[in-house]
């Protein structure tokens, strides 16, 4: 294709990002060049974009970044038969090497090699980006570009809550930022007998709420785990699913937990933490996940099911629209704390 578009940078070490004028990538062997139609801000571009140790420690500026988007395949290289032009996609962002005892063992999601568009290679809050072509997940031409960026956090959700059994299960999720709230939905459509809601923001446990929450803890304003064996009369909750990272609330996920429990950690704590292993892991006998991205490509085949039977519906959560221009307002948008997703259009 050639020429330039207009991408987001983050062009140095520090603070902030800056729209520049970038080449358009193109397709090598293998790959596809993708027009971005939305693109939805993660946590991890947060970090970012507001330069913290783990972003000095990782990205390499400048580069594009961004990891989340949908968007129509416009040109295909050499080889490639999985898509084609005029494909609408979303992307499975981890680039994985398909020969690693992981991969070839089929949990290419924990691969010992992963890059990570976005993070580890150019990403996606630019007009076009430019993917391997198994990497990405065709819809139906019907689903909202919003709705299809979401796919590859809801993905996160997905593997998260169904890491282990659900139906008829009482399920406590701790933190409801958008993956938080996306597992509340998730929960329920697989039947939870119960899914109790743990933030310490009002903006986020009432986006709970209207995903399907069914009970909303404010854990600031009363003990978490004594409200959860309330309503577990006395028990604790059969499912435990940790999205904040928090190391206070880590602790009272495992407090909170039933004997024979499962605890599904996908938050990702800033630094060490210490857990009573004697009494809350070994004698209750818990099951401890830990959750990296999505299972390839079952989380996927997962996602698309409950979004195409309706049986969730992401809409509450896509709170904030912004045009590429407006990155400022976005990220500071979520930063503030009072968002759902946030989708920047290019």
């Amino acid at each position: 294709m050639g020429g330039t578009m207009r991408a987001l940078v983050k062009h140095y070490a520090g603070f902030g990002a800056e729209l520049r004028e970038v080449p358009i990538p193109a397709p090598k062997p293998g790959e596809a060049l993708i027009k971005v139609k939305a693109t939805t801000i993660c946590g991890t571009d947060v970090h970012i974009y507001g330069w913290d140790d783990w972003a000095a420690s990782r990205v390499q500026p400048p580069y594009v970044f961004g990891h989340e988007f949908s968007g129509e395949v416009v040109e295909v290289g050499e080889g490639v038969t999985h898509v084609a032009v005029g494909d609408h996609v979303s992307a499975e962002t981890h680039i994985v090497c398909g020969s690693c005892p992981q991969c070839r063992r089929g949990e290419a999601h924990v691969c010992v090699n992963t890059e990570i568009i976005g993070v580890d290679r150019d990403g996606c809050f630019a007009e076009y980006a430019v993917m391997p072509a198994g990497n990405l997940w065709k819809n139906p031409q019907g689903v909202a570009p919003e709705v299809a960026s979401a796919m590859e956090p809801m993905g996160n959700a997905v593997h998260t809550a169904l890491s282990g059994p659900i139906a008829g299960r009482t399920v406590a999720v701790i933190g409801c930022g958008p993956i938080g709230v996306m597992a509340v939905a998730v929960a329920k459509a697989s039947g939870a007998s119960a899914v109790i809601a743990l933030d310490i923001n009002e903006y986020r446990l009432d986006l709970a709420g209207k995903m399907g929450a069914s009970h909303l803890v404010h854990s600031m304003e009363e003990d978490p785990v004594e409200r959860v064996r309330s309503i577990t009369s006395g028990h604790g909750a059969d499912v435990v699913l940790e999205m904040s990272g928090n190391p206070t609330a880590i602790r009272q996920g495992f407090s909170m937990l039933t004997y024979g429990g499962r605890v599904s950690l996908l938050g990702l704590p800033t630094r060490p933490i210490e857990l009573d292993v004697t009494n809350e892991l070994v004698f209750k006998g818990a099951q401890v996940h830990g959750i990296v991205g999505r299972r390839m490509y079952e989380t996927w085949q997962q996602t698309a099911g409950f979004l195409s039977s309706g049986q969730v519906d992401l809409t509450p959560m896509i709170t904030h629209r912004f045009s590429m221009d407006e990155y400022e307002e976005a990220f500071e948008q979520m930063m503030r704390g009072k968002s759902g997703k946030v989708v920047l259009y290019p």
